[in-house]
């Protein structure tokens, strides 16, 4: 029932999909030969597939499924939908969550309060935060009562955007509700300020305020994840778009106590704030907590930004020296050493990419990705790094993303190297591949 596998590698364009459906799936024909070439037959089946596509983050193909089950006359049920939502959600496909949101109305399913969350959810990954006010708005047309989910989501989408006065205007909505605000709140309104344009000396101190001001939370602080949230395997963090929802499963990589630190330190490292940075950290030791693997991530992200390299290698250093390192410490330490190219900084991404092979760590393709398309930047220079990085996902048989490939590319041609270099030509080939299957899909 492997879909991934029962697909030729043209699916990946829907409509190269639907012509092979109409070639390969004639209406007549017999039913062992349709047994085999088909991967479902009914709605528990599809189910199934849907959910292991959103468990390995393929939610490009959940259209392609739906499209199946509609040519084999599966009816969808509303659990159904909400998969399909929730791998929407996961993947950051507006189109399709609104396709399939459409469609269950169709079929005379509602969308119930959990689903509007999602779709929230989904705008706030986006940065749609107008589609968002008209998602509210349609639940009130339809008489849908919000929960405190539903205006952590508003919160949180709209603070994607920086519209800090409709933020406020949501946590009003919630007073008078009834509802104080937690620590998702106090997250939702620090990322508002971050966003905010123009950025000004206001914007740090305002996150240091609101730090403080969390550490009041209310008794709706103690909510924990809904029922329909833990069978669709979504956490708060994910639901509402906080910088760590990747690695919430992962045990003793961060303290769920610390989330508006968490955030906080993410937003000084995107703003460049040494400064604010430093207090946060002398605020957590004060407040008798120890630094977690994504702290002591933002911290070195917010030096490598400055351009401060031997801050950020001292503190990857200090808490390597008692704890052992992670995959994402190294790949954060190279990442960074690699802003503005300088010998000194691609030296120390070189020496620490083969510290991190030495001691067992492989890139899987998000970090290999990150790192060569970071690594293809670089305009001087032999391009070591970004060509050691390449031939690393290849000894591993990994395809990094389209925009990593297309600037490595683009970056081997700036350079004096023959037409028919083997490296080129591999390069030149899998960019093109690439390009076919995922360069004009929806949502990207």
């Amino acid at each position: 029932m492997n879909i991934l596998k029962s697909f030729p590698s043209s699916v990946a364009r829907r409509g190269r999909f639907l012509a092979l459906l109409t070639k390969s799936r004639p209406f007549s024909v017999d039913t062992a030969e349709y047994a085999k070439r088909n991967y479902a037959s009914n709605v528990s089946e599809y189910n199934t597939v849907i959910g292991s596509l959103i468990a390995q983050r393929r939610g490009y193909l959940l259209r392609d499924v739906y499209d199946d089950m509609m040519l084999d006359g599966v009816q969808p049920v509303r659990d159904t939908f909400h998969a399909l939502i929730v791998g929407t959600m996961k993947g950051s496909r507006l189109q399709d969550a609104f396709f399939f949101r459409d469609e269950m109305k169709a079929m005379g399913l509602p969308p119930d309060v959990n689903l509007y969350n999602f779709l929230i959810s989904t705008c706030g990954k986006c940065k749609s935060s107008d589609t968002a006010i008209k998602l509210l708005e349609e639940m009130k047309r339809h008489s849908v009562k919000l929960k405190g989910e539903t205006y952590i989501c508003l919160l949180n989408a709209l603070a994607a955007t920086g519209r800090t006065d409709q933020v406020y205007a949501i946590v009003r909505d919630m007073t008078a509700a009834g509802l104080g605000l937690n620590k998702f709140c106090y997250a939702g309104l620090i990322t508002a300020f971050k966003n905010k344009l123009p950025t000004t000396e206001e914007t740090t101190a305002k996150i240091i305020e609101l730090v403080k001001q969390s550490k009041g939370w209310s008794s709706i602080e103690t909510s924990t994840d809904s029922g329909e949230n833990v069978m669709m395997n979504v956490s708060e963090e994910e639901l509402y778009n906080i910088p760590t929802a990747e690695f919430v499963h992962r045990r003793g990589f961060i303290n769920r106590q610390l989330t508006v630190y968490h955030v906080a330190l993410n937003a000084c490292a995107d703003l460049k704030s040494k400064e604010t940075v430093e207090t946060l950290l002398d605020t957590i030791k004060r407040d008798g907590y120890s630094y977690d693997v994504f702290i002591v991530m933002q911290a070195m992200r917010c030096y490598f930004n400055c351009e401060d390299i031997d801050s950020g290698v001292k503190i990857f250093e200090e808490y390597t020296s008692s704890r052992p390192p992670t995959a994402e410490l190294y790949v954060t330490l190279i990442e960074g050493a690699m802003v503005g190219y300088t010998p000194r900084g691609m030296q120390i991404a070189q020496e620490n990419l083969e510290k991190m092979y030495a001691r067992g760590f492989f890139l899987n393709p998000k970090m290999g990705s990150d790192l060569l398309l970071a690594a293809a930047g670089e305009k001087t220079g032999g391009y070591t790094t970004a060509n050691y990085v390449w031939d690393l996902l290849q000894s591993r048989r990994i395809s990094p993303s389209l925009p990593a490939v297309k600037a490595y590319y683009e970056g081997l041609k700036e350079r004096e190297i023959p037409a028919d270099d083997p490296r080129l030509v591999l390069v030149g080939r899998m960019y093109d591949n690439l390009n076919l299957r995922f360069g004009g899909r929806r949502n990207t």
